[in-house]
């Protein structure tokens, strides 16, 4: 009996814990339930009976609109030059600063040119004589062919004097070339800039030694123009190509934190899809005459691929979702809403294209919806001051659908799709 009690003890114990810590996990989803409900009434009072919900609207309206692709781009040097040595000798002088602009032609360095001279000159004077040896050469040959022809001389002496006339001929044609060598050399001492582009770093000091096809001594960037480029789904690229057989596709760059956007052509579309992201890369051409965009810059790229004429667009805070899909509440001309569903294009900033389910002049809600619905009286309030801005791009955001099709900003966007 002392053994069963001893079995039974704890156990009574544990069920004593058990049940008051269900108590106590009950007493506190109350209070935070209450706490909830409390929250909830303080930020949206129940409307009594015959009471307006205040709100603020926006009438549909319509207008063209652009069908666009959007995505994060990187800016990239229209060409990119290592400047390097082809001949080796001590870095004389550096006729630039780090990071300055360069025009094709501009002198960049100066290697030790003397060696060079020295070798030019001796390879004249090489040709020099070898050219008088020729000609003299020459008129002995001239003049064996002649006592040949008298007969005082034999056809062996004449043969003789022919080839090493030839052979005086040879040299001095290869003097020319070593010497043409030479003076090749000697211009590689005097570095010029082969683009119009901006000096990076300096890479090798003044004073330095440097060799023949070594490391380079500055890397040229040019700007003017230049790329950016970009990724989209491999879906848009049958479209991307009609188009762009069709006329040159415009693309639009902006630097983000900036209101400035500049205009450009899509230029390139690469030959292979990544089979990693299924996605494919896209270059656009900049003039950026005034060099706002800089190598390595992450940008807001926009492919504007047509523009859809006379669209229905309303404020995107004035669309809902809910168990039925996208809706919107229009005001009814006695101050009563109704809940209408809509079929959504494309987001264009804080604007949504509808495709169906509104009509132009009518009025939705675009704030107050939570206590809404069907029937319900409302208040119009005035839009509140500091609110979003229409009609500039959203980074990030945006299709390159055609009107019948809805679609979504890429993974890599920076506004996040609306369910």
């Amino acid at each position: 009996m002392n053994c069963s009690n001893a079995r039974n003890g704890p156990s009574s114990r544990q069920a004593g814990w058990v049940r008051a810590a269900l108590i106590a996990s009950t007493a506190c989803t109350v209070l935070l339930s209450a706490c909830s409900r409390e929250s909830d009434d303080r930020s949206a009072p129940p409307l009594t009976k015959g009471q307006a919900a205040p709100v603020t609207i926006a009438t549909v309206t319509r207008r063209d609109v652009p069908i666009e692709i959007r995505n994060f781009g990187t800016v990239e040097a229209y060409s990119t030059v290592a400047v390097k040595t082809q001949v080796s000798g001590g870095l004389m002088q550096v006729h630039f600063k780090e990071g300055q602009r360069v025009k094709s032609g501009d002198m960049l360095f100066t290697i030790d040119p003397r060696p060079f001279e020295a070798s030019v000159k001796q390879l004249q004077a090489n040709l020099a004589k070898d050219t008088f040896q020729a000609k003299n050469a020459k008129r002995q040959a001239d003049h064996s062919a002649d006592l040949l022809k008298k007969g005082a001389a034999t056809q062996d002496e004449y043969e003789n004097t022919k080839t090493i006339a030839d052979a005086m001929e040879a040299t001095v044609a290869a003097d020319n070339a070593a010497l043409e060598n030479a003076r090749i050399q000697l211009s590689y001492c005097f570095i010029r800039s082969p683009v119009d582009g901006a000096a990076g770093r300096l890479l090798i000091n003044q004073g330095s030694i440097v060799k023949e096809n070594d490391l380079p001594l500055v890397v040229l960037n040019q700007v003017k123009p230049i790329y950016a480029a970009f990724t989209v789904p491999q879906q848009h690229l049958p479209d991307i190509r009609r188009r762009m057989a069709q006329s040159p596709l415009e693309a639009t760059a902006s630097i983000p934190g900036e209101n400035e956007t500049y205009r450009g052509t899509l230029t390139f579309i690469d030959n292979t899809v990544d089979a990693t992201t299924g996605t494919i890369r896209l270059k656009a051409t900049f003039g950026n005459e005034q060099v706002q965009l800089w190598p390595g810059q992450f940008v807001n790229v926009v492919l504007i691929l047509s523009t859809q004429k006379d669209a229905v667009v309303v404020p995107s805070r004035a669309i809902q979702t809910g168990q039925q899909g996208p809706h919107v509440f229009v005001v009814r001309p006695d101050k009563t809403v109704e809940v209408r569903p809509v079929a959504v294009g494309w987001d264009l900033d804080s604007d949504s294209v509808i495709k169906e389910g509104l009509e132009k002049g009518e009025i939705v809600v675009t704030d107050g919806q939570l206590r809404l619905g069907p029937g319900t009286s409302v208040e119009i309030r005035p839009e509140p001051s500091g609110g979003a801005a229409r009609g500039a791009p959203k980074a990030g955001a945006g299709t390159a659908a055609e009107a019948g099709a809805t679609t979504r900003p890429p993974a890599s966007s920076t506004a996040p799709a609306r369910r």
